[in-house]
């Protein structure tokens, strides 16, 4: 391994340690109260014995954002692929789509519960999927119009059809903006749907965990379910990153 990669690797976890080390001492210093900051002992002590339970809840919200991620991510890559083809369709979606994206998810949340039912996981999903429609389906539009002129007469040039210009050229071209897109919205998934169980629904997943522990005056447990949380956003910030890297080194290489 190269000493650059090395360093690469060791300085966010060297740095990351420290301010965990900083942030124990000022609690300790300080004599700062559990429920104003827990320090990362105890958070750590509450994640290993409530390892189990912290799983479970996680693997509820990770479902529903991965459903909402999905079904976001196809939609949004279909429709702007229409979007990109058909310039009328495009003026004539432009300002839902902008509607769309400006809709707060604190008042469309209950909305979606008396729609399809407190009982069950539906309105976490689609909240999940409205919020990985709008950067997925922005960054794609942006990359499917991005096409190099010089690229664009070359194909021409060959007597290329529309769709043999597409696939060899627009798409290539548009899947780094596409990459993007799903990256910024794997974890806004996660947080749409976690923000989303605290509006009602199943009495499951890290957001009501969350809101039971601070109930129960339990804070370091509480902050435990926000670092199952976060190692639950950076998983699928990895899987994307990692199906990205894997995607453009198949393109490399073809």
């Amino acid at each position: 391994m190269s000493r650059s990669r090395t360093v690469r690797i060791l300085a966010p976890i060297l740095f990351g340690l420290a301010v965990l080390a900083l942030w124990q001492g000022l609690v300790v210093a300080l004599h700062i109260l559990p429920f104003v900051l827990p320090g990362p002992i105890a958070i750590g002590t509450q994640f290993g014995l409530r390892a189990p339970f912290v799983l479970t809840s996680a693997l509820v919200t990770a479902g529903n954002a991965l459903a909402g991620l999905l079904i976001g991510t196809v939609l949004a890559a279909v429709f702007a692929a229409l979007t990109a083809s058909v310039r009328v369709l495009d003026e004539l979606s432009a300002p839902l789509v902008t509607a769309a994206s400006v809709i707060p998810i604190v008042s469309l949340a209950p909305a979606l519960y008396t729609m399809f039912g407190a009982d069950v996981q539906t309105a976490r999903v689609l909240i999940a999927a409205l919020a990985a429609f709008i950067p997925v389906y922005f960054n794609t539009l942006r990359g499917l119009r991005t096409v190099q002129p010089i690229h664009r007469d070359l194909m021409r040039s060959y007597a290329a059809s529309r769709w043999q210009a597409t696939r060899a050229v627009t798409v290539p071209g548009a899947l780094p903006y596409f990459f993007t897109g799903v990256r910024v919205a794997s974890s806004l998934a996660v947080i749409s749907s976690l923000i989303a169980e605290d509006f009602g629904g199943p009495i499951n997943g890290l957001g009501t965990s969350i809101t039971s522990a601070v109930s129960s005056s339990n804070y370091p447990l509480a902050w435990a379910f926000v670092l199952g949380a976060i190692i639950t956003g950076l998983v699928f910030y990895c899987v994307t990153v990692g199906l990205e890297t894997a995607a453009t080194w198949h393109r490399a290489s073809a």
